[in-house]
């Protein structure tokens, strides 16, 4: 086994049966944080995201790369009678199973949350799907479409007009944070009364959980958000500005923040216009306030603006690409890119996680495995261990 020492936890043993980004964004935060994370992948391709490029470097597709750090992989075709038997074997020895297959595919296989509970009655089980267990159990579940389905691309894009998708599988991570989250607190509660339970997770509750202050407007007030391009809803001025050369961003949180942002433009009285002095005021003049804005932005560069906003402690910046993200980061000493131990070339490469402790720190211990890297070690240990249950 791939047990780690010193990490918070350190023994737990994890069955993935999950592809793509939900389910592996999930094991791979359980990896970093010490488990043995054992990925079971399909015979021809494995896991789906090993095909999805370009870009690819050796030969790996660097969707895949980035979220499966930290685990090992065997190959096991559930179809067949003798790798069933070796999966079983792994859900019966396993603290945590998580799994985002369609509703009842597990059930198949005999590998569904009731049937492991039989023989494992500690194993928190995670089930990862799309629209839930239920009326929703048949329908695809991509990130895009739960995106459309879920409101998200209505509150996303120029204007309502334009409906826009986030730019990153926002959805997928979160359900896998989620997912994370609600392990850890199955394992607390095991930890008290030694029993597992089924954690279920999906996509579609995971969006309207995170739409947060826009899924609040309508819950509580019954105000149907709508696309506004970068503008906020409940702050201003917190939006992208022209300036004399390039865009900035500004973030103005509070009253005192924009009385700071009035002086640096040399515009001063519009603290102290009563159509200005409140952020209640601010939204409801936004656009009034938006043109005395772009012309005060207009007499300097973004990068001198940058500066002087950010010394006076107003929350203004560039709008970075990825790389410039990256340098910033660094610049930081957010330490933003990690190597891991097995692999000091390109494959090893990883983005940072951004969980630290002060005692029990993060490892990147492997790189994401080849397909099937660890068939021979694997494959080996849990014949042992049903060699062993045979015996007993």
């Amino acid at each position: 086994m791939n047990f780690t020492a010193n990490q918070p936890l350190s023994s737990l043993l994890v069955a993935d049966f999950s592809r793509v980004l939900a389910g592996p964004y999930c094991t791979m935060t359980l990896g970093d944080l010490g488990a043995d994370v054992v990925k079971v992948e399909r015979p021809g391709g494995g896991d789906d995201t090993r095909a999805w490029g370009p870009p690819y470097v050796d030969g790996e597709s660097t969707y895949y790369v980035g979220v499966n750090r930290n685990k090992r992989s065997v190959v096991l075709d559930l179809r067949d009678a003798d790798d069933l038997r070796l999966a079983k074997t792994l859900a019966d020895n396993a603290d945590v199973l998580v799994e985002n297959f369609r509703p009842g595919t597990m059930a198949g296989f005999g590998l569904d949350e009731s049937t492991t509970r039989q023989t494992n009655p500690g194993l928190v089980y995670c089930s990862i799907t799309a629209f839930g267990q239920d009326a929703g159990a048949h329908l695809a579940g991509y990130d895009l479409l739960v995106q459309a389905l879920g409101g998200l691309m209505s509150v996303t894009g120029p204007n309502p007009g334009q409906p826009t998708k986030v730019g990153v599988a926002v959805v997928d991570v979160l359900a896998g944070l989620f997912a994370t989250v609600g392990i850890l607190s199955a394992l607390r509660e095991r930890d008290r009364t030694g029993r597992g339970q089924h954690v279920e997770i999906n996509l579609m509750s995971t969006l309207l959980s995170a739409l947060a202050n826009q899924s609040a407007s309508y819950v509580l007030a019954q105000k149907i958000p709508q696309a506004m391009g970068n503008a906020h809803p409940s702050i201003v001025p917190y939006d992208t500005y022209p300036t004399g050369d390039g865009m900035i961003v500004l973030a103005v949180g509070n009253d005192k923040q924009f009385g700071r942002l009035c002086e640096v433009l040399g515009v001063g009285d519009l603290a102290q216009d009563v159509r200005f002095r409140t952020n209640e005021a601010r939204v409801l003049n936004r656009e009034r306030l938006r043109d005395r804005l772009e012309w005060a932005l207009s007499a300097r560069s973004a990068r001198d603006w940058t500066t002087a906003l950010t010394d006076a402690g107003v929350p203004a910046g560039a709008v970075n690409n990825i790389a410039e993200a990256f340098t910033y980061a660094s610049r930081l000493g957010l330490q933003p890119i990690r190597q891991s131990r097995d692999d000091d070339g390109p494959l090893g490469r990883q983005v940072a996680s951004p969980i630290s402790f002060s005692d029990t720190p993060v490892t990147y211990r492997t790189r994401a495995p080849r397909l099937g890297e660890h068939n021979t070690e694997i494959r080996s240990w849990l014949a042992g261990l049903e060699a062993e249950r045979q015996t007993a």
